[in-house]
């Protein structure tokens, strides 16, 4: 066996996530390890919780990342909010609601699903209906962000809603935090969970989460205990609850959580609005290359997420191929789509440090120069300078 130390090669990440690491977040993995239990790492995790307040725009205390990543977070909120029997309405317009459901049968509840065709967002009226029709409904759930088709859903409606029918909410922000307004506390959001690898620009592994005092009464109500160990919030509260001394539940993945921390300065030195507005002007470049060329979007205008974008791929043009020459040819990474668009769109990303005028330009003279040599139906040669008119 001749094994030596893996030196992975430098890639631009626009797909679905891992994003692009800003280098200051690699930096601050590299910092010394200490104990989780140290005073100055207990005193870092109170900063992280504070940092984490901003960026959901929550007061909320129970607000931490679950050492996990986001798959663990949308895990966290199930197993803690979903009782055996509990009826919870499931919107599902994208892969990441079917997962919501999955998780409702496995705490032990009845999952009564609401649908919308995959790239629209979630609609209201059709959860209006699901609420009337199961007035013992203790829970909705939805995914902002669907990073499987590029929709964004209006959640402060969705919210609303659910609270009208007496219903707490579970929201899936993975792809939404740090790319577009969430805002936690003036929505309403009872239960949230987002990752650190997309507009974060982090690592992948950690599951930033917040529950407010609603979920919190429930959790601490509950009549059947936790199903997960590990996930049991009456637990890990006891290592990420407020002051110096600190019960041990678990060993807290040390140099990842400075890199959060590190991302989460960053995301507050630039602001909130600032990032946002970096996003949609980047989105909105990317937007005018693609139609320049002749391609078109699977979310609808007015619902399109800035941060993944998700473009549909010309009739007879091999997905894989596509991707293969972009990874091979411009060390540029991109997504293909899952599930029902498998092999008929792209996902872009557009997320955190990668969200970038260089970035959008690379990306479309890229894909115009490999489509072009691939003979496809676009038009050619166009697409920077329309990206390029609009930074102007």
């Amino acid at each position: 066996m001749n094994i030596s130390s893996f030196h992975p090669p430098q890639r631009t990440l626009m797909g679905p996530g891992p994003s692009d690491v800003n280098p200051r977040i690699l930096e601050a993995m590299s910092r010394p390890t200490i104990g989780h239990l140290d005073p100055e790492f207990v005193r870092m995790m109170d900063e992280m919780k504070t940092l984490l307040q901003y960026a959901f725009q929550t007061k909320n205390k129970m607000t931490m990342p679950v050492s996990a990543p986001g798959s663990a977070g949308m895990e966290c909120c199930f197993v803690n909010l979903v009782e055996p029997g509990d009826k919870v309405i499931v919107c599902q317009n994208g892969v990441f609601g079917g997962r919501m459901k999955e998780n409702v049968t496995r705490s032990g509840g009845t999952v009564i699903a609401v649908d919308d065709e995959w790239g629209d967002a979630v609609d209201p009226a059709k959860l209006e209906v699901a609420l009337k029709a199961n007035p013992d409904a203790k829970i909705v759930a939805f995914v902002h962000a669907e990073t499987s088709t590029g929709a964004l859903s209006d959640a402060k409606t969705l919210v609303e809603l659910a609270h009208r029918y007496d219903c707490l909410t579970i929201v899936d922000a993975v792809t939404s935090l740090g790319g577009v307004p969430v805002l936690v506390d003036e929505w309403g959001i009872d239960a949230i969970y987002s990752g650190s690898q997309k507009c974060l620009s982090c690592t992948p592994g950690l599951s930033p989460v917040s529950f407010n005092e609603a979920a919190v009464r429930k959790i601490s109500q509950r009549q059947h205990p936790v199903q997960s160990w590990f996930l049991d919030l009456n637990l890990v509260m006891a290592y990420w609850g407020e002051g110096a001394k600190r019960a041990y539940h678990h060993t807290a993945p040390i140099n990842a959580l400075y890199a959060l921390h590190e991302a989460l300065v960053i995301l507050h030195e630039e602001g909130l609005e600032d990032t946002w507005k970096r996003h949609q002007k980047n989105h909105l470049a990317l937007h005018a290359g693609i139609e320049a060329m002749g391609l078109a979007f699977i979310a609808q205008e007015g619902e399109r997420l800035p941060q993944l974008n998700t473009v549909t791929i010309p009739e007879g043009v091999d997905d894989a191929a596509v991707r293969d020459a972009l990874l091979q040819d411009y060390n540029l990474e991109i997504g293909g789509g899952l599930g029902a668009l498998a092999g008929k769109a792209w996902r872009i990303g557009l997320m955190g440090h990668a969200s970038n005028k260089t970035n959008v330009l690379l990306f479309l003279g890229a894909l115009d120069s490999i489509l072009t040599g691939m003979g496809a139906k676009i038009n050619r040669g166009i697409a920077v300078q329309a990206a390029n008119d609009f930074y102007a």
